[in-house]
């Protein structure tokens, strides 16, 4: 087991002014970083990568479909070729980093809808798209975790067994799933329960507070999930996910409108301290 935690708490776009954070949260005790990738190029993420293995972090990264125009699910086809090449692209600046995997709701467009679940042919052009981003991260060794969101977000994937489904569609070693605390808490009858059963479907973990806030002060079943992880044989990334104010653009479209920590530093302190207590 690794424990990580995701910048996006600070930046959507890391650069060199972010350094100074990983060799803070290397000091607090982190084995890595989660590092966003929603805008640049490899030679970019290249850089991050040298500057963590100077800090010794390893890493993992998280992206998101920025439009309509990159949506495995749309219903043109040129949409769905630029979701591909948008993937790729993904891949290829995570594998610049030396991240191990890439995370993150790539199924569909955060907020957009279509007034129905998903439809047959939508499963079907995202098993597509998903099985090509697949086989290209394959080659850089990089496995794929979809992650599913509550309904207030998205309508493709809200459920662990909507994820489940759609592993098993794509059918290739390098895509997967991941559990996300926070949208499971809002989403399963029995967040805890359908962890096990999918444990195998599960590449990577988000430990992430009810209200975004820092992890172990809100009201998760948190001694019910880490239990479930463990005996399922879980030895990934337990991430901390977790969004504050500072970033206008990220906080509006989490819904943040007020204060769920005190500081960061209570949230990566502490986050830490609560996660490896209830590991052991």
């Amino acid at each position: 087991m690794k424990i990580g935690m995701n910048l996006l708490l600070w930046a959507t776009h890391v650069n060199e002014e972010h350094y100074p954070i990983l060799e803070k949260l290397k000091e607090t005790g982190y084995d890595g970083v989660e590092i966003p990738i929603v805008e640049g190029e490899p030679a970019h993420f290249e850089a991050i990568g040298a500057e963590l293995k100077d800090n010794d972090l390893e890493c993992t990264s998280v992206t998101v479909i920025p439009d309509q125009a990159h949506s495995p699910i749309s219903p043109d086809a040129k949409h769905r070729l630029a979701a591909v090449d948008y993937l790729k692209q993904r891949i290829d600046c995570s594998a610049a980093m030396g991240s191990q995997v890439l995370c993150g709701p790539i199924h569909q467009p955060l907020g957009v809808f279509s007034g129905e679940g998903p439809t047959d042919d939508e499963k079907q052009w995202a098993a597509e798209v998903h099985r090509q981003a697949a086989e290209y991260a394959a080659q850089a060794d990089i496995v794929l975790a979809m992650e599913y969101l509550n309904r207030f977000e998205c309508y493709f994937a809200t459920t662990m067994a909507d994820a489940a489904a759609h592993v098993e569609r794509v059918f290739h070693p390098n895509f997967a799933t991941m559990y996300d605390s926070f949208h499971a808490n809002i989403e399963e009858k029995d967040p805890t329960g359908i962890i096990e059963p999918n444990i195998a479907a599960i590449r990577h973990v988000h430990i992430s507070a009810n209200d975004r806030g820092t992890p172990g002060r809100d009201h998760i079943d948190w001694e019910g999930t880490f239990k479930a992880l463990k005996s399922g044989g879980y030895d990934g990334w337990l991430t901390i996910e977790a969004f504050g104010q500072a970033l206008p653009d990220l906080a509006a479209a989490t819904r943040v409108w007020r204060p769920f920590f005190a500081s960061r530093e209570e949230v990566y302190e502490q986050g830490l301290k609560f996660i490896r207590e209830m590991w052991e």
